[in-house]
This record gives C-alpha cells, sequence and structure tokens, in this order.
C-alpha cells in the first residue's frame, strides 16, 4: 500500500456526534456500507450533506465538517480512503476555524455528498 494512503472501516454508535475536525492536507473519499451519515459543515456549521448506503462522498483538504449518525437505533459503518501527506485528523473548536468551505454537489463525479 502507498505510504500517503490511509484506508479504514469504522462503525459509528447510534446518535454518535464526532468532535468538529479537518484532515489537514489529505483528501478523504468515503462509502457508506450501512446506516445513514450527515456532514455537517460551513460556517457555524450551517449547512450539512446526508449520505445513505452506498453512496460515495469526498470531503476535500481542510474542510472542516463534523459526522453525526442521526439514527437512535441503528449503527452506521463507513470505509474512508485518506490519500495526502500529514495528520489525518485536526480537531478544532468550532467550524469557523476552517480554511475552505463551499457548498455541496454532487453532480461532478456521480457521488453523493460531494463537498467541494
Amino acid at each position: 500500500m502507498h505510504r500517503y494512503i490511509i484506508i479504514s472501516r469504522t462503525r459509528v454508535a447510534c446518535g454518535a456526534v464526532s468532535d468538529w475536525h479537518h484532515h489537514g492536507t489529505r483528501h478523504l473519499y468515503g462509502f457508506l456500507e450501512a446506516g445513514r451519515m450527515r456532514l455537517e459543515h460551513g460556517e457555524k456549521g450551517g449547512s450539512a450533506v446526508e449520505v445513505g448506503r452506498g453512496d460515495f462522498f469526498h470531503i476535500p483538504p481542510r474542510l472542516v465538517h463534523r459526522d453525526v449518525n442521526p439514527d437512535k437505533e441503528q449503527e452506521l459503518v463507513v470505509v474512508n480512503i485518506l490519500v495526502g501527506k500529514g495528520d489525518p485528523v485536526i480537531n478544532v473548536k468550532s467550524p469557523k476555524q476552517g480554511l475552505r468551505s463551499k457548498n455541496p454537489t454532487g453532480e461532478n463525479d456521480g457521488s453523493k455528498g460531494v463537498l467541494e
């Protein structure tokens, strides 16, 4: 495996909400195996993209976001592929600390929840 690629498969508990964070200079490509996930981002965290089972998504470098499992009864399972150098996760206090925030689209590559 290439030394600048990290692949993980994560189970996220029912109702869990991650801290605000970004992935530095890394791109994150993800696939939702099970459940639903809301990716909150933007100024004050006011924007969100919902992804469901079978959806692919992309989070560009430095986009401050948090991952939410909105389902109180089902865990979610996500496969993440981080590509690039540097720390894989950088926690921040709030979405205002982001260096970049654009509206989500799903039109450029056929995936849902593209945050760029």
